[in-house]
């Protein structure tokens, strides 16, 4: 039996893929323009937005990441699917 999945889940997994992508291109694009002011102020804007995006996924769905790089509840959640590189 397939288990069903609530559509925030997979709403959240989607944003943090898009911001993670912003904070990938920002990363590249600072490495050979550190001085750009603006590009720093944007990805800080959106390194707090994802931290954001993040902790309301771990409250409704459990841990992103593991190795205490995330917090669980209880009872442990770790072992809940799907896991994040699942979807």
């Amino acid at each position: 039996m397939e288990k069903t999945i609530d559509p925030k889940y997979y709403e959240l997994m989607c944003r943090l893929q898009e911001t993670d992508f912003v904070l990938i291109e920002l990363t590249l694009y600072l490495d050979t323009h550190p001085d750009d002011m603006k590009a720093i102020q944007q990805f800080n804007h959106m390194a707090m937005l994802r931290q954001q995006i993040a902790y309301d996924f771990e409250q409704q769905f459990g841990p992103l990441l593991q190795f205490g790089h995330s917090f669980s509840r209880y009872p442990w959640d770790w072992i809940n699917d799907p896991w994040p590189w699942q979807v």
